[in-house]
């Protein structure tokens, strides 16, 4: 990847990155309504792969006085990946000053599964992304939802970094509206316990900066 050179922006450009099943869009959708409930102006954009079958499922979300909902390349400001080898991937929409969540749990794609192919390990993936970008928090979100009740809420982990790390200007009250307004009744104590689990590592990276 050619290193972009680091950018002002007026604005915050957040896009997510992972595979079919993780919540990817979830995620984003609820980091749009915090944002809305602080009432920023939100704009936000899907790409879908073969989601069903574990492709990789791409979004994002622009944030502020900035008119186009998609990120181009070299513009991501804040990459959040659910999955390591899709946060590698996803590497060309990031510049220098790139602040990267790295979910640290692989999803072995089917080929490697059979065979066909070698799975790189996690490590040396977390080292390439470290190496161009200015900052990369990791975590194993996948074993602390699983602690929370459910490694599907590895997506609400996620955000709960986002959140805590406080690169967005959305207090804690609104992120915890926003997930209340998105889910059903019934997931609000699991998926706020796991919020609150990310939240913790956020903040906790946050000062460690």
């Amino acid at each position: 990847m050619t290193r972009t050179e680091k950018r002002t922006v007026d604005g915050m450009r957040i896009f997510f990155t992972g595979v079919g099943g993780q919540g990817t869009l979830l995620a984003t959708q609820i980091t749009g309504e915090a944002a809305l409930q602080e009432g920023l102006p939100v704009s936000m954009s899907e790409i879908h792969g073969m989601a069903q079958r574990g492709g990789v499922v791409e979004s994002s979300i622009v944030v502020g006085d900035l008119w186009s909902p998609t990120i181009s390349d070299g513009d991501a400001d804040v990459m959040v990946a659910f999955e390591p080898l899709e946060g590698l991937r996803a590497l060309p929409k990031c510049h220098a000053g790139t602040i990267a969540l790295v979910n640290k749990t692989p999803i072995v794609p089917f080929t490697v599964a059979v065979g066909q192919g070698i799975y790189p390990p996690v490590e040396e993936i977390v080292q390439s992304i470290a190496r161009v970008l200015e900052r990369v928090v990791t975590l194993d979100a996948t074993a602390m939802a699983r602690e929370a009740g459910n490694e599907k809420a590895t997506n609400i982990v996620m955000i709960g970094v986002l959140a805590g790390l406080a690169l967005l200007p959305v207090s804690r009250d609104s992120w915890i509206r926003a997930i209340k307004s998105v889910l059903p009744s019934r997931l609000h104590d699991l998926n706020l316990k796991a919020f609150e689990q990310g939240f913790r590592e956020g903040t906790a990276a946050a000062k460690a900066a």
